[in-house]
């Protein structure tokens, strides 16, 4: 019997954008059906989640494109950013394929940005999550996360993100 293969979180290569672009395409058309408009996911992916926009940022010094490999296959990615405030670091997105939810995988990429924080001297972490996205907020809360604020973004298209703001708390 083979051992346990162990997931890895890694950074995103540029022969790995197409594979997430379909892997956010599949997660959101399942999460956020009910959260959003059929019309607002379209918009999103095409916004943030073509394989060419991904790979414009993989070489940026400000953003942290990550993998979340398991028998080497992407099941999840993660994107951090560096804010306009000098100390706060930012998870911009953080998805893991529903096959693979309540499998501690959350908790590895949480700890990858809070390493990944610590490596480049920031002093607080952040994220914005949809309102009505009520699994996503009661992970953040168990893995550490309160609501600190409210975000409401008008991100074009006649669209907005209508987020709370949370911030990890230790």
């Amino acid at each position: 019997m083979k051992g346990t293969v162990q997931p890895q979180v890694l950074p995103l290569a540029i022969t790995d954008t197409m594979a997430v672009s379909r892997l956010a395409n599949t997660i959101w058309r399942h999460h956020y059906s009910g959260i959003i408009s059929e019309r607002q996911i379209d918009y999103m992916l095409q916004q943030r989640y073509r394989p060419e926009l991904i790979r414009v940022q993989l070489p940026s010094t400000d953003i942290w494109w990550r993998k979340l490999l398991l028998n080497d296959e992407i099941i999840g990615f993660s994107c951090y950013v560096r804010t306009a405030q000098p100390a706060v670091f930012k998870i911009d997105k953080l998805y893991i394929h529903c096959d693979h939810h309540r499998k501690g995988y959350g908790a590895l990429m949480i700890a990858d940005a809070i390493a990944l924080m610590r490596e480049h001297h920031f002093r607080s972490l952040i994220l914005t999550v949809n309102k009505r996205n009520h699994t996503a907020i009661a992970a953040y809360r168990y893995y550490g996360f309160e609501v600190v604020g409210d975000s409401k973004v008008d991100i074009g298209g006649g669209f907005f993100m209508d987020d709370y703001l949370m911030r990890l708390v230790r």
